[in-house]
Protein backbone atom coordinates (compact mmCIF):
# COMPACT_ATOMS: atom_id res chain seq x y z
CA UNK A 1 0.00 0.00 0.00
CA UNK A 2 1.37 3.41 -1.01
CA UNK A 3 1.56 5.72 1.98
CA UNK A 4 1.03 9.45 2.25
CA UNK A 5 4.29 11.39 2.36
CA UNK A 6 2.69 14.83 2.77
CA UNK A 7 -0.58 15.57 4.55
CA UNK A 8 -1.76 19.15 5.08
CA UNK A 9 -4.89 19.86 7.10
CA UNK A 10 -6.52 23.31 7.07
CA UNK A 11 -3.23 25.19 6.64
CA UNK A 12 -3.42 28.99 6.95
CA UNK A 13 -0.75 31.65 6.54
CA UNK A 14 -0.82 35.44 6.61
CA UNK A 15 1.81 38.16 6.53
CA UNK A 16 1.66 41.47 8.36
CA UNK A 17 3.01 44.79 7.13
CA UNK A 18 2.57 47.44 9.78
CA UNK A 19 -1.02 47.10 10.93
CA UNK A 20 -2.20 45.49 7.69
CA UNK A 21 -2.58 41.69 7.59
CA UNK A 22 -2.42 39.97 4.21
CA UNK A 23 -3.92 36.45 4.17
CA UNK A 24 -2.00 34.16 1.80
CA UNK A 25 -3.25 30.62 2.53
CA UNK A 26 -6.84 30.22 3.64
CA UNK A 27 -7.35 26.61 4.69
CA UNK A 28 -5.31 24.29 2.48
CA UNK A 29 -5.89 20.54 2.55
CA UNK A 30 -3.51 18.34 0.57
CA UNK A 31 -2.37 14.74 0.40
CA UNK A 32 0.65 13.64 -1.62
CA UNK A 33 1.51 9.96 -1.75
CA UNK A 34 4.95 8.47 -2.20
CA UNK A 35 5.83 8.37 -5.88
CA UNK A 36 3.40 11.13 -6.82
CA UNK A 37 4.26 13.97 -9.22
CA UNK A 38 2.12 17.00 -8.42
CA UNK A 39 2.07 20.36 -10.18
CA UNK A 40 0.59 23.29 -8.28
CA UNK A 41 -0.54 26.03 -10.66
CA UNK A 42 -1.67 29.55 -9.95
CA UNK A 43 -1.16 33.18 -10.82
CA UNK A 44 1.37 35.40 -9.09
CA UNK A 45 0.17 36.07 -5.55
CA UNK A 46 -2.06 33.00 -5.40
CA UNK A 47 -0.08 31.48 -2.52
CA UNK A 48 1.65 28.67 -4.39
CA UNK A 49 5.24 29.57 -3.43
CA UNK A 50 4.24 30.15 0.20
CA UNK A 51 2.63 26.72 0.20
CA UNK A 52 5.77 25.13 -1.24
CA UNK A 53 7.90 26.84 1.42
CA UNK A 54 5.67 25.38 4.15
CA UNK A 55 5.86 21.90 2.60
CA UNK A 56 9.65 22.29 2.45
CA UNK A 57 9.87 23.40 6.10
CA UNK A 58 11.28 26.77 5.07
CA UNK A 59 8.26 28.49 6.62
CA UNK A 60 5.65 27.66 9.24
CA UNK A 61 1.87 27.83 8.93
CA UNK A 62 -0.10 30.07 11.28
CA UNK A 63 -2.55 27.25 11.94
CA UNK A 64 -3.39 23.75 10.76
CA UNK A 65 -1.49 20.48 10.80
CA UNK A 66 1.33 19.26 8.58
CA UNK A 67 2.42 15.61 8.59
CA UNK A 68 5.59 14.78 6.67
CA UNK A 69 6.67 11.15 6.39
CA UNK A 70 4.33 10.29 9.28
CA UNK A 71 5.53 13.03 11.64
CA UNK A 72 3.66 16.19 12.64
CA UNK A 73 6.21 18.86 11.69
CA UNK A 74 4.37 22.19 11.82
CA UNK A 75 5.39 22.89 15.43
CA UNK A 76 9.05 21.92 15.16
CA UNK A 77 11.71 24.48 16.07
CA UNK A 78 14.22 25.76 13.51
CA UNK A 79 16.88 23.19 14.36
CA UNK A 80 14.45 20.27 14.17
CA UNK A 81 13.00 21.55 10.88
CA UNK A 82 16.48 22.00 9.41
CA UNK A 83 17.44 18.45 10.39
CA UNK A 84 14.51 16.96 8.46
CA UNK A 85 14.86 19.39 5.56
CA UNK A 86 18.56 18.67 5.04
CA UNK A 87 18.06 14.91 5.06
CA UNK A 88 14.71 14.30 3.41
CA UNK A 89 13.88 17.23 1.12
CA UNK A 90 15.60 18.51 -2.03
CA UNK A 91 14.98 21.98 -3.50
CA UNK A 92 15.25 23.36 -7.01
CA UNK A 93 14.59 27.08 -7.53
CA UNK A 94 14.01 29.35 -10.51
CA UNK A 95 17.16 31.34 -9.83
CA UNK A 96 19.43 28.25 -9.47
CA UNK A 97 21.12 29.62 -6.29
CA UNK A 98 24.52 28.23 -7.19
CA UNK A 99 27.62 29.51 -5.37
CA UNK A 100 29.47 31.58 -8.02
CA UNK A 101 33.01 30.78 -6.86
CA UNK A 102 32.42 27.00 -6.66
CA UNK A 103 32.68 24.46 -9.47
CA UNK A 104 29.72 22.36 -10.56
CA UNK A 105 31.04 19.46 -8.49
CA UNK A 106 31.56 21.65 -5.41
CA UNK A 107 28.05 23.08 -5.73
CA UNK A 108 26.56 19.59 -5.77
CA UNK A 109 28.48 18.67 -2.62
CA UNK A 110 27.43 21.78 -0.65
CA UNK A 111 24.41 20.22 1.12
CA UNK A 112 26.74 17.70 2.77
CA UNK A 113 28.61 20.57 4.41
CA UNK A 114 25.35 21.81 5.92
CA UNK A 115 25.04 18.42 7.61
CA UNK A 116 28.42 18.99 9.30
CA UNK A 117 29.75 15.85 7.68
CA UNK A 118 33.19 15.40 6.23
CA UNK A 119 32.99 14.90 2.48
CA UNK A 120 34.31 11.46 1.57
CA UNK A 121 35.56 9.98 -1.69
CA UNK A 122 32.28 8.08 -1.82
CA UNK A 123 30.39 11.39 -1.66
CA UNK A 124 32.48 12.77 -4.51
CA UNK A 125 31.84 9.65 -6.58
CA UNK A 126 28.12 10.02 -6.00
CA UNK A 127 28.20 13.69 -7.02
CA UNK A 128 30.15 12.82 -10.15
CA UNK A 129 27.64 10.09 -10.98
CA UNK A 130 24.74 12.54 -10.58
CA UNK A 131 26.43 15.08 -12.86
CA UNK A 132 27.17 12.37 -15.41
CA UNK A 133 23.57 11.16 -15.22
CA UNK A 134 22.46 14.71 -16.02
CA UNK A 135 24.81 15.05 -18.97
CA UNK A 136 27.40 17.24 -17.25
CA UNK A 137 30.37 14.90 -17.02
CA UNK A 138 32.49 17.35 -19.07
CA UNK A 139 31.43 20.37 -17.00
CA UNK A 140 32.30 19.25 -13.47
CA UNK A 141 35.04 21.87 -13.03
CA UNK A 142 33.10 24.74 -14.61
CA UNK A 143 31.93 27.71 -12.53
CA UNK A 144 28.28 28.84 -12.83
CA UNK A 145 29.29 31.80 -15.02
CA UNK A 146 30.72 29.31 -17.52
CA UNK A 147 27.50 27.29 -17.71
CA UNK A 148 24.32 27.88 -19.69
CA UNK A 149 21.04 28.34 -17.85
CA UNK A 150 20.04 24.77 -18.56
CA UNK A 151 23.39 23.47 -17.31
CA UNK A 152 23.09 25.54 -14.14
CA UNK A 153 19.64 24.14 -13.46
CA UNK A 154 20.91 20.58 -13.96
CA UNK A 155 23.67 21.28 -11.42
CA UNK A 156 20.96 22.52 -9.05
CA UNK A 157 18.99 19.31 -9.60
CA UNK A 158 22.08 17.21 -8.87
CA UNK A 159 22.64 19.24 -5.70
CA UNK A 160 19.04 18.58 -4.66
CA UNK A 161 19.55 14.84 -5.12
CA UNK A 162 22.87 14.40 -3.30
CA UNK A 163 21.19 13.58 0.03
CA UNK A 164 18.78 10.99 -1.43
CA UNK A 165 15.69 13.05 -0.55
CA UNK A 166 12.26 11.53 -0.02
CA UNK A 167 10.71 14.61 -1.64
CA UNK A 168 11.90 16.94 -4.40
CA UNK A 169 10.38 20.44 -4.46
CA UNK A 170 10.77 22.79 -7.43
CA UNK A 171 9.61 26.42 -7.48
CA UNK A 172 9.20 27.67 -11.08
CA UNK A 173 12.23 25.53 -12.06
CA UNK A 174 12.02 26.52 -15.74
CA UNK A 175 11.21 30.21 -15.27
CA UNK A 176 14.62 31.35 -16.54
CA UNK A 177 14.93 28.77 -19.33
CA UNK A 178 14.04 28.75 -23.03
CA UNK A 179 11.39 26.34 -24.34
CA UNK A 180 13.81 23.63 -25.50
CA UNK A 181 15.77 23.64 -22.24
CA UNK A 182 12.48 23.65 -20.32
CA UNK A 183 11.52 20.41 -22.05
CA UNK A 184 14.91 18.88 -21.21
CA UNK A 185 14.73 19.86 -17.53
CA UNK A 186 11.12 18.68 -17.15
CA UNK A 187 12.05 15.36 -18.76
CA UNK A 188 14.64 14.96 -16.00
CA UNK A 189 11.98 15.52 -13.33
CA UNK A 190 9.70 13.01 -15.06
CA UNK A 191 12.48 10.41 -15.23
CA UNK A 192 13.31 10.89 -11.54
CA UNK A 193 9.64 10.45 -10.67
CA UNK A 194 9.38 7.30 -12.78
CA UNK A 195 12.24 5.90 -10.68
CA UNK A 196 10.22 6.49 -7.52
CA UNK A 197 11.03 10.02 -6.35
CA UNK A 198 8.09 12.10 -5.11
CA UNK A 199 8.04 15.47 -6.88
CA UNK A 200 6.04 18.65 -6.27
CA UNK A 201 6.51 21.59 -8.62
CA UNK A 202 5.04 25.09 -8.58
CA UNK A 203 4.48 26.66 -11.99
CA UNK A 204 2.31 29.09 -13.91
CA UNK A 205 3.10 27.33 -17.22
CA UNK A 206 0.54 24.74 -18.45
CA UNK A 207 3.19 23.13 -20.68
CA UNK A 208 5.37 22.48 -17.63
CA UNK A 209 2.44 21.19 -15.58
CA UNK A 210 1.65 18.60 -18.26
CA UNK A 211 4.68 16.58 -17.15
CA UNK A 212 3.07 15.93 -13.75
CA UNK A 213 0.72 13.07 -12.92
CA UNK A 214 -1.82 15.48 -11.49
CA UNK A 215 -2.41 19.22 -11.30
CA UNK A 216 -4.00 21.32 -8.57
CA UNK A 217 -5.01 24.94 -9.15
CA UNK A 218 -4.66 27.48 -6.36
CA UNK A 219 -6.37 30.87 -6.27
CA UNK A 220 -6.58 33.35 -3.39
CA UNK A 221 -4.96 30.84 -1.06
CA UNK A 222 -7.32 27.91 -1.66
CA UNK A 223 -7.41 25.05 -4.12
CA UNK A 224 -10.04 25.36 -6.85
CA UNK A 225 -12.25 22.32 -7.35
CA UNK A 226 -11.63 20.80 -10.78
Amino acid sequence: MVKDLVILKNITKAYQTGKVIYPVLNGIDLEVKEGDFLAIMGASGSGKSTLLNIIGLLDKPDSGEYFFDGQEVSKLNKKESAYIRNRKIGFVFQAFHLVPWATALENVLLPLLYKDEEITNEDKEKALELLKRLGLEKRINAKPSELSGGEQQRVAIARALINNPRLLLADEPTGNLDSQTTQEVMSIFKELNEKGLTVIIVTHDPEVAKFAKRIKLIKDGVFIKQ
